[in-house]
């Protein structure tokens, strides 16, 4: 008999009930945010994806959630809050329950360090204080790495507002993992309508666009060895790498962008990895491990939005060479999420 897969999921998602109450309250508020089209049901408690509210699903984390692991073989979870996290609240507010989401997350995964990870919240609209928040979340809370749900007021990260926090980062090796949210203002004009503005269309374009800001703005450049990680097989970015970094080069040739040290593929090879959350298909699996390389791709669940039970089906069954799918299983979430191997 083979051996049984070890399986670290790196996109899997919850909530605090401090953020959940303010998000409930933001979703009955006269906001034309596209971000209330799929939140204001979840956090009003009517969107359910299974037996029970998905809300329900992210506020537990030690029952249901575990026992589900256990009956499909995952060995871990990556925990991270849910989007939009805390960048839809006033800068003040989302600071203080970044640091309660983060001592709550730090407890879980100190009690079970063999089931979970966990990635730190902080407010980007406070950029000083964010820093700080990675500073106390990495160093003295022990977490695994910080998660960001894309743009926080229609502001990117290219923008040098937020180099404290690009800087926080790359000083305690923490890798960025950039998560979808609604499109900014600045996109969503053609997002309105079908339901297009989230996971089937708007969230894949949103932190692909974020993602492209970083690469041809130069911020990899200032910052070498910060480490960003996005989800749905790279928000089409590697599928789009040849013609990106093409466009690019003719433009920096032609003076119409920004002068850069590496080209698009450079960065992307270098500072970015990719996770399967949300994306099936083996053949997109296999074009995006030969793109990238094998270790630059790991598996996720994206839990509670999408069945642990297919998205577990698919990594044992995907037909991969063992050691690549011992990588993008687990082993290459070990190395970027400082998460120590099985003993």
């Amino acid at each position: 008999m083979a051996d049984r897969l070890r399986k670290i999921a790196v996109e899997e998602a919850f909530i605090v009930p401090e953020l959940a109450e303010r998000l409930r309250d933001f979703s009955n508020s006269p906001s034309l945010s596209l971000d209330k089209l799929f939140f204001g049901p979840l956090y009003g408690g009517k969107l359910r994806l299974r037996e029970r509210p998905v809300l329900e699903d992210l506020l537990d984390v030690e029952n249901q959630r575990l026992a589900e692991m256990d009956r499909l073989g995952v060995d871990m979870q990556v925990l991270s809050v849910t989007s939009p996290g805390v960048q839809m609240l006033d800068a003040d507010t989302a600071c203080d329950v970044s640091e309660i989401i983060n001592d709550r997350l730090a407890d879980i995964v100190h009690r079970r360090p063999d089931r979970f990870a966990g990635l730190a919240a902080f407010a980007p609209h406070a950029p000083k204080r964010a820093a700080r928040e990675i500073e106390r979340a990495i160093g003295q809370l022990g977490l695994n790495g910080l998660i960001v749900n894309s743009h926080t007021n229609n502001e990117y990260l290219d923008d040098p507002k937020f180099y404290p926090i690009l800087e926080a980062a790359e000083a305690h090796d923490a890798t960025l993992y950039i998560h979808p949210r609604a499109p900014s203002d600045l996109m969503a004009g053609a997002l309105h309508s079908y339901g297009i503005e989230s996971a089937m269309w708007g969230y894949g374009v949103e932190v692909g666009t974020h993602v492209v800001r970083l690469m041809t703005s130069g911020v990899f450049d200032r910052f070498p060895k910060l480490r960003i990680c996005i989800g749905h097989m790279g928000e089409a970015i590697p599928f789009w790498l040849w013609r990106i970094n093409n466009i690019n080069a003719k433009g920096q040739r032609a003076g119409l962008c920004p002068k850069t040290e590496l080209s698009m593929q450079e960065y992307f090879l270098r500072n970015v990895y990719i996770t399967t959350s949300g994306m099936e298909d083996p053949l997109a699996l296999e074009y995006s491990i030969r793109k990238l390389g094998a270790d630059r791709v790991l598996w996720a669940i994206d839990y509670p939005y999408e069945a642990s039970a297919s998205a577990t089906k698919f990594i044992e069954e995907a037909p991969l060479d063992p050691e690549v799918k011992k990588k993008v299983a687990y082993k290459n979430a070990e190395a970027l999420f400082h998460i120590a191997p099985a003993r």
